[in-house]
């Protein structure tokens, strides 16, 4: 498929989203900082995210609506807090949007219900993700299919069933070019909960649509593994640094990191080629390092091959080494000097 005037697919580079989500931490400023950073780093898309502390919750702060995990990075948050402090105001979206465009790079979005479909339709992006979060949500999903763009979702947490029941809302109401991340929706998340053999899998069960990953595990590793399998789309979340803070920060990539990921992403996928034996066009200069056979001491005319005047070496211009035994004990036709290349002419 294609987006914008980028192909995605086997045989191109990943498609690499550099994720903003509340990195911005409330700034304008730095929303459009952290644009011009991905830019330079060569990801060829900016997200973010269009919702508000009312559109995704209820204001209150005890029971099911507060934070209390302890091993949560929100710990002591109630989710409305959370989501206020996390959003990206929609009156951003635009200048956002511009900047992206400025430095060549797409923007685009999440949104969490229809009312951030129809502000995002406004704007005009040019395709929507769908999060892991929102991937039961077939009202949502169906807005955003109507649309008729491409669609990108993140299937954290979803089992077989519902990721079939997401792209069969999207192919219902005519969305054709869809794209599915494996997702593992922890933060952050370790490398041994990728699962990363689920790529292919969902290439064998959903074969129309493009494969790739989300990724919230620290460094570029996961990402690079996960293009070996197959993914043609890397989405990872992003910031200027780390130590600032931020909602998204403890798990997302700074600048150095991410211009990483985009260069060995590169080259890991000039690397899975296809599938091929034998020798190529470019190792052609290399058989001459294979071992064969040699004469390795002076032999005259009528004198028979031994483990003493006959070796497998390099290079590699002589008789194959598996038919070492089959000469042993036959004679040659002439006089050989050491390091004459045998051959079968050269055998009575």
């Amino acid at each position: 498929m294609k987006i914008g005037n980028r192909e995605i697919g086997k045989g191109t580079k990943p498609f690499v989203i550099a994720e903003m989500s509340g990195n911005h931490n409330q700034s304008l400023e730095n929303a459009l900082k952290i644009v011009e950073a991905a830019a330079k780093c060569g990801v060829d898309a900016l997200k973010i995210q269009t919702y508000t502390a009312d559109t995704m919750t209820l204001d209150i702060s005890e029971n099911e609506f507060f934070i209390e995990d302890k091993n949560s990075l929100w710990k002591g948050n109630s989710l409305y807090r959370l989501y206020d402090q996390a959003h990206t105001p929609w009156d951003w979206h635009k200048a956002i949007f511009d900047k992206c465009k400025e430095v060549g790079i797409i923007g685009f979005s999440s949104p969490f219900d229809a009312t951030a479909v129809d502000f995002l339709e406004k704007l005009d992006v040019p395709f929507y993700k769908i999060a892991s979060f929102e991937n039961t949500d077939l009202p949502l999903i169906r807005k955003v299919a109507a649309t008729k763009k491409p669609v990108i979702i993140s299937t954290g947490m979803a089992n077989i069933s519902e990721i079939f029941e997401a792209v069969k809302t999207l192919k219902d109401e005519g969305c054709e070019n869809i794209i599915l991340l494996k997702c593992t929706s922890e933060y952050p998340a370790l490398p041994e909960d990728a699962n990363l053999l689920t790529i292919p899998h969902l290439r064998e069960l959903f074969s129309d649509c493009e494969i790739g990953l989300s990724d919230h595990t620290m460094g570029i590793g996961v990402a690079i593994a996960s293009v070996a399998l197959g993914a043609t789309v890397i989405e990872k979340h992003f910031t200027l640094d780390r130590k600032k803070g931020g909602v998204d920060s403890a798990f997302s990539m700074e600048p150095a990191e991410m211009k990483s990921l985009v260069e060995e992403s590169t080259i890991a996928a000039k690397a899975v080629g296809k599938i091929h034996y034998g020798i190529s066009a470019k190792e052609k200069a290399s058989l001459r390092f294979r071992r064969t056979l040699y004469i390795a001491k002076d032999v005259k005319a009528g004198e028979t091959l031994s483990i003493e005047n006959m070796r497998a070496i390099r290079p590699g211009l002589g008789l194959s080494p598996k038919y070492f035994d089959i000469l042993l004990g036959k004679k040659v036709t002439k006089n050989l000097k050491k390091g004459t290349a045998l051959s079968w002419d050269l055998i009575q």
